[in-house]
């Protein structure tokens, strides 16, 4: 559980680096929210005509709004510090912005293992003898 809201505590922090079991536990943590949020905007129906409603229900859509609201910058955050695991600029997350292949691409990025002992972004997270990985 340390893992999953770690991010959401080092929220705007691009400095450092991620393991990738700290992402994919981020990753989870969100689909874990994101996943009973859609359930209950199945559940409420879409446009209701009869109540005058023709956004569909405008509770879940303030939920999902606030939702991507607080998790837009930590998400961010994440995988920059992750491209800096593996020895690489932030800037690699617009690949993300290329048409078809640019989220598969963040995908493998994501799934690679970083670089072993320290690196120009900081100490290996995984090393046990290295202090204050976390800090």
């Amino acid at each position: 559980m340390e893992y999953m809201i770690m991010p959401l505590k080092r929220y705007a922090d691009f400095s450092g680096r991620l393991r990738r079991k700290e992402y994919w536990m981020f990753v989870l943590f969100q689909m874990l929210l994101l996943v009973p949020i859609l359930l209950l905007a199945v559940l409420l129906g879409g446009p209701n005509e009869e109540s005058g409603d023709p956004f569909g229900n405008t509770l879940v859509l303030f939920v999902l709004g606030a939702y991507f609201l607080v998790f837009l910058i930590p998400g961010i955050a994440v995988q920059v510090r992750r491209f800096h695991d593996q020895d690489k600029s932030g800037w690699f997350i617009l690949l993300g912005f290329i048409p078809y292949i640019g989220g598969i691409i963040l995908l493998v990025f994501m799934c690679l293992e970083g670089t072993r002992g320290p690196n120009r972004f900081g100490p290996d997270p995984k090393d046990p003898y290295s202090e204050n990985v976390f800090a």
